[in-house]
C-alpha cells in the first residue's frame, strides 16, 4: 500500500480521536437536530457555486490554447475533484489534465501547467486572507509561524512559475543540457512533456487575463467564506464574518497535509480548532464539522459520480498518458 496513503490514514485516525475525545455526543446530536435547514441549503448552494466558478476560471486559463465548452469544463472539474478526494497523495490532481486532454487538442502536460498556475492563484488569495486574519485576530504563535511558512512557500512557487515563463529560453537551455545525459528516447519524452508543461504557464504573460484570474480567485474564496458563514448561521453561532475566514484558512492548512480519502479527521479537527478560537464548545464545533464535511463531500460525490460515466479514467491510463511522447497523446 502507498506510504503516503498509510501516513494519511494514520494522521486522519489520530485527528478523529482528537476530534471526538471528551465529547458529549448527546449535545452534538441536539445541536444537529436544531440546524436551520434554510441556512444549510444556502451553504450548499454556495459550495456548488464555488465548484462552477472554479471550472469557469480553469476555462479562462485554458482559453489561450483552446476554448472549451463550459459544460465540458464543469463535468471534468467535478470528476477531477472526486478523484482528489478519493485518491491519496494528491494523485487525483492528474485527473483533470488527463480528461481535458482526451476531449480537446490540449496536451496533458500543458493542462497540468494550468493546474499549477491555478494553485499559485489560490495560494495568493489564501495568503491575502491569512494576512488579514493575522492582523485582526489574536492567533496562537504556531499558527502565525505556519502563516509565515505558507507565505515563503507561496513566494517560492510564484518565483518558480514566473522564472520558467519569463526566462523560458534560459530554463529550456538548462533543461536540454540535463536531458542530454538521459538515455535517448526517455530524454525525448521528458523533454516534450516539460516544454508543453511550460506552455501551460503562458497565461500569466497576458496581464489583462491574469488580473481577471486574480479577481476570479478572490471571488472563489469569498464564496467559500460565504458557505462557511451561512453554515455558522444554520447552527445559530452568532460570530463575526472573520470567524468564517479563520475556519477557512485553518481548514485549508489541515487538508494540505497527508490525509485519508475524503479528508476524514483533518477536516473535522481543523473546524474544531478554528471555532475554538471564537469560544465555540467542542460538541457544537464537532457537529458543525460533521455537517460542513457532509455537505462538501455530498457535492463532490453527486457531481463527480454523475459525470463519471462520461469522463472515465484510471490511474494506469493517467500514468501511461504522462509517459507517452506528446505527439502520441491523442
Amino acid at each position: 500500500m502507498n506510504k503516503k496513503l498509510l501516513i494519511g490514514i494514520g494522521i486522519g485516525l489520530i485527528l478523529v480521536w482528537f476530534s471526538v475525545r471528551g465529547i458529549d455526543f448527546q449535545q452534538t446530536l441536539l445541536q444537529l437536530k436544531n440546524v436551520s435547514l434554510g441556512w444549510a441549503a444556502l451553504s450548499l448552494l454556495f459550495i456548488v457555486l464555488m465548484q462552477a466558478l472554479r471550472s469557469y476560471r480553469w476555462g479562462v486559463m485554458l482559453e489561450p490554447m483552446e476554448k472549451i465548452p463550459q459544460m465540458t469544463l464543469f463535468a471534468v472539474t467535478s470528476v477531477g475533484f472526486l478523484a482528489i478526494a478519493a485518491i491519496p497523495a494528491r494523485i487525483g490532481e492528474l485527473a483533470r489534465p488527463y480528461l481535458i486532454a482526451k476531449k480537446s487538442s490540449i496536451k496533458m502536460s500543458s493542462a497540468l501547467g494550468t493546474v499549477v498556475v491555478e494553485r499559485v492563484l489560490d495560494s495568493l488569495a489564501v495568503l491575502t486572507v491569512t494576512v488579514v486574519v493575522i492582523f485582526f485576530q489574536d492567533l496562537p504563535g504556531w499558527m502565525i509561524k505556519s502563516g509565515i511558512l505558507f507565505f515563503i512557500l507561496t513566494l517560492a512557487m510564484i518565483a518558480f512559475v514566473v522564472g520558467l515563463v519569463w526566462q523560458r529560453q534560459s530554463a529550456v537551455a538548462v533543461i536540454n543540457r540535463i536531458l542530454r545525459r538521459v538515455p535517448g528516447r526517455l530524454g525525448e519524452k521528458v523533454n516534450s512533456v516539460i516544454h508543453h508543461f511550460i506552455d501551460g504557464f503562458q497565461v500569466i504573460t497576458d496581464v489583462r487575463r491574469l488580473l481577471y484570474l486574480l479577481f476570479l480567485s478572490a471571488v472563489v474564496w469569498l464564496i467559500d467564506v460565504a458557505a462557511i458563514y451561512a453554515l455558522l448561521a444554520a447552527f445559530g453561532f452568532h460570530l463575526p464574518v472573520l470567524a468564517a475566514f479563520v475556519v477557512m484558512v485553518i481548514l485549508i492548512a489541515g487538508i494540505a497535509i497527508p490525509t485519508a480519502p475524503g479528508f476524514i479527521g483533518n477536516w473535522h479537527y481543523a473546524c474544531i480548532l478554528g471555532l475554538s478560537l471564537f469560544g465555540i464548545a467542542k460538541p457544537q464545533a464537532f457537529s458543525f464539522a460533521l455537517v460542513y464535511h457532509f455537505l462538501s463531500m455530498l457535492v463532490v460525490l453527486v457531481l463527480g459520480l454523475g459525470f463519471l460515466p462520461f469522463n472515465k479514467f484510471s490511474l494506469a491510463d493517467m500514468t501511461k498518458q504522462m509517459k507517452k511522447p506528446e505527439t502520441e497523446a491523442h
